[in-house]
């Protein structure tokens, strides 16, 4: 008996113990459950509970300068994403593989999304409607909704492909501007992503009448560019002219600028890209071997593409440059127009001990007044203009002009021009430069410097994006005309489009003659680079001269084409073919 209950003590001592034991696992397990695992848990039945989704906003609109044709806008697509969680392990396989068949994607990375224990995951993003609509066939002839989602989305989209390419730019995979106003702009023109959010039943299914939570998305702001479309395409349709036949290897770049605000009205730069695939070289000969080049090499090839020469790349002017010798010269009063026999070209001038050579040293010009000498653009003459302005005075004529300096035109990746300091410019280096040679600006930095002659003397900074519109609101921003310092008198300005004009009536620019208006400019040919056999050959002018309204530059480079590489042969006659258009489709008044 005593035996008996000494025995049975044991037992409860022993089940006490493993009750107690086992107690204390479980509180140890709900403490680690409420106070590590806690949040962990909370949100996993969250993302079992809801169904919770992103409202991709519309990126704002890019327009014309008229306001009214779009250049870039968003339209409507779908995006395609799952709830893991709330798909049954029964259907994981085969919603992976209707997901895989219909959007061609790897069908074992898609399972690898729909087996994980996450709330949601990306199939993928901005497909076309007419695919989705296959999958919502899927869904419902199959009854299977739970943890499947497709939301509407945006895509950009280019209406017209490879217009303004380099000045518009494009976007990415995550619509994020990736080049040109695209990426500028892209705080201004990316809106407010909203939300959705729905309750779920045990099984993933929405649960009915539980209403939901809803954050309506905001639409980026709209933007107006300075480009007038009409005028941008007029210019793209001859630089692709001249480029093909006058076979520039290098491309080339026209830009036109209104003188008077700084409006850039047009800046194409050749060969152009399409923006609905900007991923696609434009070379054919590069197009046939890219399977062949590794993603560094493409990477270079894409981004040589896509750079805007006209405001990245350098060059020499040139003879166009002489305009800011004439100009600085006039100023300071150590020159006149037409002052008959004030200079005379003898086909060379020595300085310090080096002998330069005019382009027309084997028939010299002889006697010339300033006006003769820019229509001839004659070395020597210029050459000794700098010579007699000095160093110091002509570099504060550089400055003045902005050539020391990026623009800061509202566009990405500005080059700035590539001088000599000042201390260690010699009587040779100041000699080249009063000429255009030895040293390297960009086409936009000379098309401002003639803008501030034609625009009385006055700086203007150039500028593409003129109205930002907030869609939301209606509330407009308009970016003023940015003006800056009196480089030179409203008279020395006069001056200079007086000999401009003389330039292309009689001299080296006749090919941009535009019958029954004043147009004037200045021819250039450099060398692009040292001993490279290469030439870049421009043209830059105004329009009309009695009351400039628009400033162009041509810039063609390394043209081997029968016409050779001289300004007046090359790049003159496409300056008038395009102020010729651009004049007309403006109705400027002719001369009376």
């Amino acid at each position: 008996m005593g035996k008996s209950n000494l025995d049975s003590k044991k037992k409860i001592i022993i089940i006490l113990g493993v009750v107690s034991v086992i107690w204390i696992i479980l509180c140890i397990r709900v403490g680690i459950i409420q106070f590590v695992e806690g949040e962990k848990w909370k949100q996993k039945s969250q993302n079992q509970q809801y169904a919770s989704r992103t409202i991709t906003a519309n990126r704002g609109t890019i327009f014309d300068s008229s306001g009214e044709i779009i250049l870039a806008q968003s339209s409507s697509v779908e995006t395609v994403s799952i709830n893991p969680v709330n798909i049954v392990s029964e259907n994981k396989e085969k919603v992976a593989r209707i997901l895989s068949d219909i959007f061609e994607l790897d069908y074992d990375k898609v399972l690898k999304k729909v087996s994980k224990n996450s709330s949601i995951e990306i199939i993928v993003k901005r497909v076309d409607k007419e695919k989705t609509d296959k999958l919502r066939i899927w869904m419902e002839q199959n009854d299977i909704y739970a943890g499947i989602n497709i939301d509407e989305d945006t895509k950009r989209y280019y209406p017209y492909s490879n217009l303004a390419s380099h000045i518009i730019g494009f976007v990415g995979s995550d619509n994020q501007g990736l080049d040109g106003i695209e990426a500028k702009y892209n705080d201004i023109l990316t809106g407010e992503n909203g939300s959705i959010s729905k309750m779920l039943d045990a099984k993933g299914n929405i649960i009915e009448n539980t209403g939901e939570s809803y954050e309506e998305s905001l639409q980026g702001n709209n933007l107006i560019l300075s480009i007038d479309m009409n005028i941008q395409a007029i210019a793209e349709k001859y630089l692709e002219q001249a480029c093909i036949e006058n076979v520039c290897t290098d491309g080339g770049n026209v830009i036109i600028m209104n003188p008077k605000n700084g409006d850039i009205l047009a800046m194409a730069t050749y060969p152009y890209y399409d923006l609905n695939n900007p991923y696609q070289i434009n070379d054919e000969n590069l197009a046939s071997l890219w399977g062949e080049f590794d993603s560094s090499q493409k990477s270079i090839y894409l981004q040589a593409m896509w750079r805007n020469k006209a405001i990245a790349d350098t060059y020499e002017p040139g003879s166009t440059f002489k305009l800011v010798t004439a100009s600085a010269a006039l100023e300071e009063k150590i020159a006149e127009t037409d002052k008959a026999g004030s200079y005379v070209c003898t086909g060379s001038i020595e300085i310090a001990g080096r002998r330069i050579k005019c382009w027309r040293y084997y028939r010299p010009h002889g006697a010339q007044s300033l006006r003769e000498a820019l229509m001839n653009s004659c070395n020597p003459i210029f050459i000794g203009l700098g010579q007699k302005l000095g160093v110091s005075k002509y570099y504060e004529y550089l400055k003045k002009f902005g050539f020391l300096e990026k623009t800061g035109i509202d566009l990405i990746g500005e080059a700035n021009s590539i001088f000599l300091k000042e201390e260690k410019v010699g009587p040779v280096e100041l000699a080249t430069i009063s000429f255009g040679q030895r040293f390297e600006v960009t086409p936009i930095q000379m098309i401002t410097m003639v803008s501030t002659i034609a625009n009385k003397g006055r700086y203007v900074k150039p500028r593409v994006v003129k109205e930002i519109i907030n869609p939301n609101t209606g509330e407009r921003k308009i970016i003023e005309p940015e003006y800056k310092n009196q480089v030179i008198s409203e008279e020395t300005a006069n001056k200079v489009l007086s000999m401009m004009t003389s330039v292309v009536s009689e001299g080296t620019g006749k090919n941009a003659r535009v019958q029954g208006y004043n147009v004037g400019g200045k021819t250039g040919t450099s060398e692009d680079g040292v001993n490279t056999g290469k030439y870049v050959t421009s043209f830059i002018g105004v329009a009309p001269t009695d009351d400039p309204q628009l400033c162009i530059l041509v810039t063609l480079y390394n043209p081997t084409g029968q016409s050779g590489h001289q300004g007046g042969t090359v790049a003159a006659p496409v300056a008038g073919k395009i102020l010729s258009e651009v004049i007309s489709y403006l109705e400027i008044k002719p001369i009376e």
